[in-house]
């Protein structure tokens, strides 16, 4: 005897599949059109969905639904900072006073007096300070970082962090999902083992949660007893560090705080700790009474995926409009979008000396070609871009008028600013924006002038690969 054939073409299975299709479809388009403000980015999905049957829709539902913002409703609920600093107004120029007031309006966090900043180059000179940092402290330690390795460097701080507990500091550690390592992550496996309460942020081997793989705690912060913080865009790994790694070592910049503003940057890591535990820091020793260390006015300013989207971007936007004079911007991956592409081409026009430093070759090879490929347009603009020789760059810097800067974690790029969880600090001081100015000026003395009429004049194939690979603009 022989199977009957089954008849997979019938009018009854199409008439099925093509009602599915269109139900899907149909769905999606309404959840876009009314959850999608950016009209370019909405009409791709919405031709996504309609032209690739059920796999659009898939694809949707993957990456296109924003569910940490329904998440984070219920962090409302669960503010763990007793009482903020008070505000303060810096003695600044007009555009620069102008801005500090932007921001304010922007984040809701005010500008704090009274902090000490330090900058620290690579992991040579940040690495020693924070170790000794941990392994000073006396009752809290909280940490962050988007990758952990389980190396030489990664290990010192997995066995400060354990002798820590070990004394009775409480200890908190929180590592990116995907960033710190997907399966298998030794370093986690090793600060459990002894006693280190490490945990890994939206993290999940469940399918219908595999969305959030997307959304990334990109922030970098440790706070020790806190009263002191570091943050910048520096990772744990041996990579960071020239003594250890060699020349070939990343160039990277990280920042000690001292001062009030570090109250905000604990609860930004608060926020994050709860988010994934559901356990709130209200210990007294995580919100100890801060007194003022230095001159530097700052504001500590979150941002990501939920209820602090857009918020690093219309600050930095608010800088390239309010910039009367310079700015200054160093980032290792530079994919802005239309919106801040505008404003820099405005700043340009409006006489504003405006200058990017890129590294030439970055760890991401399509992020390369991207970047020339976004650069190519940027034929117009009177904006002057340099790119740093190896070793890779991966400091993040802005400064406007050597009186007001912009470090800490992001990139400018579409990812960095709208899918990734982000801090950085806002500061006002002469002196510091001085320090950083002449970091910037060292950079671009190692680096040669990156001209769009260069790359406009690439061979045809090269101008098509890199225009093939901006097209993943918001996801790179």
């Amino acid at each position: 005897m022989f199977p009957i054939p089954i008849e997979w073409s019938t009018p009854l299975l199409e008439g099925v599949a093509l009602s599915v299709y269109v139900l899907l479809a149909g769905l999606v388009t309404v959840d876009i059109l009314l959850k999608k403000n950016d009209v370019p980015r909405a009409l791709g999905w919405i031709g996504l969905v309609w032209l690739a049957p059920i796999f659009g829709s898939l694809l949707y539902y993957l990456f296109g639904i924003n569910r940490v913002t329904r998440r984070a409703v219920k962090m409302r609920w669960l503010d763990a900072r007793a009482g903020g600093p008070g505000p303060a107004c810096p003695q600044t120029a007009e555009n620069i006073a102008l801005l500090c007031d932007a921001s304010g309006r922007v984040t809701g966090e005010p500008l704090t007096a009274g902090n000490a900043v330090t900058a620290l180059n690579n992991g040579d000179e940040a690495y020693p300070v924070m170790l000794e940092a941990i392994r000073g402290a006396r009752q809290c330690i909280g940490l962050t970082s988007y990758i952990f390795r389980n190396d030489d460097t990664g290990r010192e701080f997995a066995d400060a962090l354990i002798e820590a507990a070990r004394r009775g500091v409480k200890v908190r550690v929180l590592l990116d999902g995907v960033g710190a390592g997907y399966f298998f992550i030794p370093i986690l496996r090793r600060m459990r083992a002894g006693g280190v309460h490490c945990e890994r942020f939206l993290h999940t081997c469940l399918p219908w949660r595999m969305p959030f793989l997307n959304m990334r705690n990109h922030r970098k912060v440790l706070v020790v007893d806190g009263r002191i913080a570091f943050t910048g865009g520096m990772n744990i790994g041996i990579e960071n560090s020239r003594r250890r790694f060699g020349p070939k070592a990343i160039t990277d910049m990280h920042f000690c705080i001292e001062g009030p503003v570090v109250r905000v940057i604990m609860d930004a890591f608060a926020r994050d700790w709860t988010f994934t535990t559901e356990e709130l820091l209200d210990d007294a020793c995580w919100w100890p009474p801060l007194t003022p260390m230095g001159d530097v006015f700052a504001r500590a300013v979150r941002s990501g995926p939920d209820a602090d989207i857009y918020k690093s971007e219309m600050i930095l936007g608010a800088a390239l409009s309010l910039a009367r004079k310079r700015i200054r911007i160093v980032t290792p991956y530079f994919l802005p979008d239309p919106r801040l592409q505008f404003a820099i081409a405005q700043a340009g026009l409006r006489g504003v000396e405006v200058q990017i430093v890129v590294p030439k070759k970055s760890d991401q090879r399509v992020m390369d070609w991207a970047m020339r490929g976004h650069l190519r347009f940027f034929l117009h603009i009177k904006a002057c871009i340099f790119a740093t020789p190896e070793p890779f760059d991966h400091a993040k810097l802005c400064t406007v008028d050597g009186e007001w800067s912009w470090i800490g974690s992001s990139n400018w790029d579409v990812r960095s600013l709208r899918l990734n969880f982000e801090l950085d600090v806002e500061c006002v001081n002469r002196d510091f924006t001085a320090r950083l100015d002449l970091i910037i000026d060292e950079k671009i003395a190692r680096g040669a002038r990156l001209e769009p009429e260069c790359l406009a004049a690439e061979p045809i194939w090269l101008r098509l690969r890199n225009a093939a690979a901006r097209l993943l603009l918001p996801y790179l």
